[in-house]
């Protein structure tokens, strides 16, 4: 498993050298888009509007859209200071709470949290901790220069890090519109739907949904593999200087070859 961040944990005065993995994975089929006449891949090249010119990486500056067409330009270098007082790698629990204080809204993605090579054993402690507690810890971590709010809870027999939007991120219900305030609900419809909430009611089971879409997609593909494929080819222009590379290469071959031809029909002369 992939390690993608390698740090700490840190409750109180204790440390716990841990590396983050990734929890969940992405299973969304991914398409291509091609040319439908000559079926060559689309790229996408990042061009300046104003000069109607391909932009490169080190030409590109970053910038915050206060206003409509107003920028605040930053300094690369600005950022990367900001970002190293702030880069150290510590889930630093602030705070005990009860998971059912947290509404799901407010969570992101997860990420299991395995312990460090001298780690196991303050792992192990906080783990046990978590479960007779009944609590999770509520903590700060910065992820590819972003803080985030996070907590630490225990799954299964491991702990894992979620990661949960600060509040300010999470939209206000005032602003979703159409929202009945008060409708009025007769008693028999109100009974007749919690009948079949009741006679819906189950033990949750993961392994009972499926993603019904992705599997059909993918059974098109196989069928459309056997039958309709096509083949592409690297159409686009060769960058200049693997032209002239070639150029030579191939005057190189040129020049090397007259010499040979001129050698056997010399030879062919003679033995006439």
């Amino acid at each position: 498993m992939h390690t993608v961040w390698k740090g700490s944990i840190s409750f109180g005065l204790v440390n716990i050298p841990v590396k983050l993995h990734a929890a969940t994975e992405n299973k969304d089929i991914k398409l291509r888009q091609l040319h439908k006449e000559c079926h060559t891949p689309i790229s996408y090249k990042k061009v300046c509007e104003g000069c109607n010119q391909e932009v490169t990486d080190e030409n590109i500056v970053k910038a915050y859209e206060y206003a409509k067409n107003k920028f605040v330009v930053l300094d690369e270098e600005e950022i990367e200071n900001l970002r190293k007082e702030n880069e150290d790698k510590v889930v630093e629990i602030i705070d005990f709470v009860k998971l059912g204080e947290i509404d799901p809204i407010y969570f992101e993605r997860t990420y299991f949290l395995s312990p460090d090579t001298t780690g196991s054993k303050a792992y192990a402690l906080l783990r046990q901790t978590l479960e007779e507690s009944g609590k999770i810890g509520v903590a700060k971590i910065i992820i590819r220069s972003k803080e985030q709010l996070a907590i630490v809870r225990v799954y299964q027999n491991a702990l894992v890090m979620e990661t949960i939007h600060f509040p300010d991120e999470v939209r206000s219900v005032q602003d979703v519109p159409n929202i009945p305030s008060e409708p009025t609900i007769v008693q028999k419809e109100l009974d007749a739907a919690l009948m079949l909430v009741d006679q819906l009611t189950t033990e949750f089971n993961p392994e009972k949904y499926t993603d019904e879409y992705r599997n059909a997609l993918m059974e098109l593909i196989e069928e459309k593999k056997a039958t309709n494929t096509v083949s592409t080819s690297d159409k686009r222009p060769l960058p200049d200087n693997v032209t002239d590379l070639m150029s030579a290469l191939q005057a190189s071959l040129d020049k090397t070859k007259k010499p040979a031809t001129r050698k056997r029909a010399t030879k062919t002369k003679k033995n006439a």
